[in-house]
């Protein structure tokens, strides 16, 4: 029995040393992956507090833009309405030279019957009341019959044709 019970022994005693390093290497494995997680979850705190910074980046990105584009908008509109402006005053530049053109052509060619312009010549272009009262008063300028080019006939007929045109435009 003795050599059984060596044997038992021996056998006993090589399971435990198996045992002890099957423990030992289980326990090396758990601690590996105990580091491992604790890296993953560094890892992760670190993703996350990128992913947090890539957010923030983005909306701060996102609200420089759309103001951006607002300015863009507002000075966009600005530019038409300045066009705008610019190709009305071109075109009454053009109704302005082409009345004075007008005017002089006609001023250059006697009447039979006097030197007294049509008062419809004078006003012709306008499209407004504004623009009709400041035609009216460089009109009074030039020919009242106080100045070198005045003309009490002249004078009448733009009175009468202006009193004609504001009566229009109060309508």
């Amino acid at each position: 029995m003795s050599q059984v019970s060596a044997q038992i022994d021996d056998r006993n005693a090589a399971f435990r040393q198996w045992q002890f390093k099957e423990t030992v290497e289980l326990e090396h494995q758990k601690q590996q992956l105990k580091e491992e997680r604790r890296q993953l979850a560094l890892e992760r705190e670190k993703f996350e507090k990128e992913k947090k910074e890539f957010y923030i980046n983005k909306r701060i990105e996102d609200k420089c833009a759309e103001h951006e584009k607002h300015l863009f908008d507002m000075k966009w509109k600005i530019l038409e309405g300045e066009l705008k402006k610019l190709a009305a005053e071109k075109e009454q530049i053009e109704k302005q030279r082409d009345f004075y053109r007008y005017v002089s052509q006609h001023e250059t060619q006697t009447y039979h019957s006097s030197n007294v312009v049509k008062g419809e010549l004078f006003f012709c272009g306008v499209d407004s009341e504004d623009a009709l009262k400041k035609r009216y008063k460089d009109l009074i300028k030039i020919y009242h019959p106080d100045n070198l080019n005045g003309d009490k006939d002249t004078i009448q007929e733009i009175n009468t044709e202006y009193e004609k045109l504001k009566a229009l435009y109060e309508e």
